[in-house]
């Protein structure tokens, strides 16, 4: 007997969809090794089991917990205040590269506990800044968040609104800068220099050389400022700064860079007479900017046209929830003009807003443009499953974020169980309305899909339990009895090699 199937029966249990709570927690015991950290992590798990590892006892365990993306976030709220300083880094930034497709806003308490934590946990591996430094880079805080601080009665919260400068109002920019705490007032006109001109000027020296692109894209610039740009020919971040004065704009819009000039032609602020001049611009994609120009009318809306232009079919960039505050995104009526364009970069646009209207994603499922359908495919709950299984199949790059979706079709995959891919043949080697799995494909995911296929019976299950090829998909198969699972886990974890005969299995399990 192979001394690799213990390994196997422990992998093909800690992801059997069927595994009760009792199956999972044993594979959190010291003797499995590392894979209770892989299933913790990597795997829906169920209250008991979530509950069991919250408070397990190695940090190790908690951890992986921290970083699961199939939990409900606020179910992992006690590991804010974790023991563990490591633990509250991985839930302040759970994302290993690559970058989830998704990433989930935490909630308003949890945030506020890791903001305003006084040490970075017992085992003193971080720091509290560092934990919230990670937390500021990962995507979790939603700009309403930062808003809904900007009058909290604790100071330090406070502070923390002042991240966000140019995303709070006009009034609590004010309230903040007039604030009763001087340490509130002192953060607050620390960053109100990204709205002064001449600060940013004086400011800009100073800055590393790798952050000044993004200076120049955003804060208020002096005029000074803009003609050193020009003369430096670094004009790229003045093309979408909100703050670029109108007479740079019309220098930018006739640019001999292509580049800049495209990036000009849509811009909300430009006047009529440009726009006309750009769509008879030698560039086509300069022409193709400025027909957008009719949308574009708020800089939000312009930044949610930047973010499809230029990104290819391929594109898998994370995304992140759309915040709850309806003043940070377009409104619906916006979204389903464009979905209705004869422009296809508009039409783009409306298929990658999850809220798109249930008629829309009907007509958009049958574009003609096949971002459109690809851009619905990943990012509208309600796309057809056929949209999604064809974009399956003919874009890989996309696979793992489909399979995800509760809308993805399981069954009827017949028709591809004899496809080139092996991707592609390991989908449909799950079919549970599948005649004869294939067992002995020649690809090591396709005979782990098969054998993992819940139309087999606990009787195919022993013989493919016991060959390495095949062992841990059986031992994933939802078929599997629950005694089964017990019985393996007690040799695996036991440390013996070789699986329990059928009447072991039956003297394991009480009558």
């Amino acid at each position: 007997m192979s001394d690799l199937l213990p390994e196997l029966w422990l992998r093909g249990v800690a992801f059997n969809p069927a595994a009760p709570s009792d199956v999972l927690i044993r594979l959190m015991d010291q003797a499995a090794g590392d894979l209770g950290q892989l299933m913790c992590k990597d795997r829906d798990l169920p209250d008991a089991v979530i509950d069991a590892a919250l408070r397990h006892p190695e940090w190790r365990i908690r951890g992986a917990l921290a970083r699961n993306q199939h939990v409900d976030p606020p179910r992992l709220a006690p590991l804010a205040t974790d023991p563990s300083g490591l633990v509250r880094a991985r839930l302040a930034n759970p994302h290993l590269r690559p970058w989830p497709h998704w990433v989930r806003p935490l909630p308003d308490d949890v945030l506020v506990t890791l903001l305003t934590a006084q040490d970075g946990g017992e085992d003193g591996k971080v720091t509290a800044n560092e934990i919230i430094w990670e937390l500021d880079s990962s995507r979790q805080i939603p700009l309403s968040f930062f808003r809904s601080m900007a009058g909290h009665e604790d100071p330090a919260l406070r502070i923390r609104a002042t991240w966000r400068w140019e995303s709070l109002t006009p009034a609590q920019r004010a309230g903040l800068l007039d604030d009763p705490d001087p340490a509130v007032r002192e953060a607050a006109q620390g960053r109100n220099w990204e709205l002064d001109p001449e600060r940013v000027e004086a400011e800009l020296p100073s800055i590393r050389p790798s952050s000044r692109p993004f200076v120049l894209g955003r804060c208020a610039l002096s005029p000074a400022l803009v003609e050193q740009c020009f003369a430096d020919d670094t004009v790229h971040p003045l093309a979408r700064n909100p703050h670029t004065p109108a007479d740079a704009v019309a220098r930018l819009a006739r640019h001999s860079e292509a580049k800049v000039r495209a990036m000009v032609a849509a811009r909300p602020d430009l006047g009529p007479d440009l726009v006309a001049e750009l769509r008879k611009d030698p560039d086509e994609d300069v022409r193709m900017r400025a027909r957008l120009h009719p949308f574009p009318r708020t800089w939000i809306e312009y930044d949610v046209i930047d973010r499809v232009i230029g990104h290819g079919p391929e594109c898998i960039c994370p995304i992140t929830e759309p915040d709850p505050d309806p003043a940070t995104l377009p409104s619906p009526d916006w979204f389903a003009a464009c979905a209705v364009s004869g422009e296809p970069v508009l039409r783009r646009v409306a298929a990658s807003w999850p809220g798109l209207p249930a008629e829309l994603v009907k007509t958009l499922a049958q574009d003609d443009d096949e971002e459109v359908r690809i851009r619905l495919a990943c990012n509208h709950p309600l796309a057809p499953p056929h949209l999604l299984l064809d974009v399956f199949v003919t874009h890989p790059d996309h696979r793992s974020d489909l399979l995800t979706l509760p809308g993805f079709p399981r069954t009827g995959l017949t028709h591809l169980i004899g496809h080139p891919d092996p991707e592609v043949r390991a989908l449909a080697a799950a079919d549970p309305t599948l005649p004869r799995p294939p067992v002995d494909d020649p690809d090591e995911a396709v005979r782990r899909a098969a054998a993992a296929n819940p139309s087999l019976t606990p009787e195919a299950l022993e013989t493919l339990l016991t060959t390495p090829r095949t062992a841990e998909g059986a031992a994933a198969n939802p078929s599997l009895p629950v005694p089964r699972m017990h019985a393996l886990l007690d040799r695996c974890l036991n440390g013996a090699a070789t699986p329990p005969t059928a009447a072991g299995r039956r003297e394991a399990t009480p009558a």
